[in-house]
């Protein structure tokens, strides 16, 4: 007796959806932890610069070396995970970075604190991994609602923001169990156990027999679209809606505190305010690819960008007119208050959410064979972007005197993102529909003559 088509059929379906859903939830939520310890010393970079007195600048390097490890090996690690299986690539990532991650509570010097730093970067090249292995699992038409909830993750970024100044003031100079010292260094000791969990809970409920789309294809042929202008065009996008947010959140604890002399607790809840719709958006970007196209996401997302960007920018002062008996008069009061900058600032945090995810929709439609180094690639140099980003804010605040600088740099970057996107678009139509472009109005459709219309022609 055989069985019936459908129901043949069904089973295999129901058990790819189930697994390709436990992936998902799984890795968002390993995704998740990674991140906020990725990020962590945005928020404890406070407490730090006060112990081992610091500056600013010295301190933008706490956080730029954990970014920089976090971005290194994303090529790497997304073939890896194709190759042998994200199951087994993102257990041991967080196993092995439970390691550095407590080591960090016994820093004793600015020296061994950014070694540590750096080591604890690597957390985040978890984000290549995960994307490779939920793009094996998730079905093309809801590949990028999948891969925009995994994205969600970045929300971990506010994690730390939000646990941090709680228990640092609670333990503050105390010595909690096991003679731990209580204060900022708690933090990354309850990060270390939660790591070390959530490697047995991920490789517990996922599918054992993974999917490794990878595992049989050459190196060379898995390196070769990184070649087309396309992938690293997409990689620049990415430092614009990926880089600068992991910049952002990193670097506007201390803008808060600097500038609107907010406490360190106030100032991790209002960046909290950014990270979230950065972060939680990312699945709203996915499903709006998924529908209309990611490329009109993109617009909207530099759009939004340029005109929030050129409003954060803007200095806080007045015009001066000197007239001719010199004599002199101020015009034109301008001060961006922490309201309307916090305000901004989320309506930032939304475009950037959408286009992460828009970034990602391209990945598997114009290279579904290679989403592993591709996204891999493109994940490396937007958080390489985040590296260069924060010490580029502190050194051009420096050089300019002006705080409102930081969100200049990101007005250039998204100019030029959205320049070289609709120059491509442009040259895209010319190539398909040459006799149109040089027309700067769409052709006026004119109705055919009545002889041109045979008879029993169907219309």
């Amino acid at each position: 007796m055989s069985s019936s088509p459908s129901t043949s059929g069904t089973a295999p379906d129901r058990a790819d959806r189930n697994g390709s859903t436990r992936v998902m939830w799984a890795s968002t939520v390993a995704f998740t932890l990674m991140f906020a310890v990725w990020l962590m010393f945005g928020i404890l970079g406070k407490p730090i610069q006060e112990e081992f007195g610091l500056s600013d600048t010295q301190l933008s390097w706490v956080s730029a070396v954990a970014v920089l490890n976090g971005s290194l090996w994303r090529l790497p690690a997304g073939m890896l995970a194709d190759r042998v299986g994200g199951r087994k690539v993102l257990s041991v990532m967080l196993a092995v970075t439970a390691v550095p991650a407590f080591l960090v509570s016994r820093a004793d010097s600015y020296a061994m604190l950014l070694v540590l730093a750096f080591l604890v970067g690597f957390a985040g090249n978890a984000f290549s991994v995960g994307i490779a292995w939920n793009a094996a699992w998730a079905p093309r038409e809801r590949q990028g609602f999948a891969l925009g909830l995994f994205g969600a993750g970045n929300v971990g970024a506010s994690v730390t923001k939000f646990i941090g100044p709680p228990i640092i003031a609670a333990t503050a100079g105390t010595t909690v169990v096991l003679g731990l010292q209580g204060g900022w260094r708690l933090i990354p000791v309850v990060y270390a156990v939660l790591l070390l969990v959530m490697a047995v809970v991920l490789w517990v409920v996922t599918p054992s027999q993974d999917r490794m789309p990878g595992a049989t294809r050459p190196l060379r042929e898995m390196l070769a679209p990184l070649s087309q202008p396309r992938v690293w065009r997409f990689s620049l996008y990415y430092v614009a809606v990926f880089g600068a947010y992991v910049a952002l959140s990193a670097w506007m604890p201390l803008y808060y505190m600097n500038n609107f002399g907010v406490s360190l607790t106030t100032a991790g809840l209002l960046t909290a305010l950014f990270i979230f719709p950065a972060s939680l958006l990312r699945p709203v970007g996915g499903w709006f690819s998924d529908r209309w196209g990611a490329r009109r996401a993109m617009y909207g997302t530099f759009v939004v960008m340029l005109v929030t960007t050129g409003l954060l920018m803007m200095p806080n002062g007045h015009v001066v007119i000197e007239h001719a008996d010199g004599s002199r008069t101020e015009h034109l009061a301008y001060a961006m208050h922490i309201v309307p900058f916090t305000a901004l600032l989320f309506l930032l945090g939304c475009a950037m959410g959408v286009g992460k995810a828009a970034v990602y929709k391209h990945i598997p439609e114009y290279f579904p064979g290679a989403v592993g180094p591709v996204g891999g690639l493109v994940g490396m140099l937007g958080g390489l972007g985040g590296f260069f980003l924060p010490p580029l804010f502190a050194y051009t605040q420096a050089w300019s005197g002006f705080p409102t600088s930081t969100f200049f740099v990101l007005f250039l970057l998204t100019a030029v993102c959205l320049v070289w996107m609709h120059l491509t678009v442009v040259r895209m139509l010319h190539e398909r529909s040459p006799e149109v472009s040089d027309d700067l109005e769409a052709p006026v459709p004119t109705a055919p003559a009545p002889a041109a219309v045979a008879v029993g022609t169907t219309l």
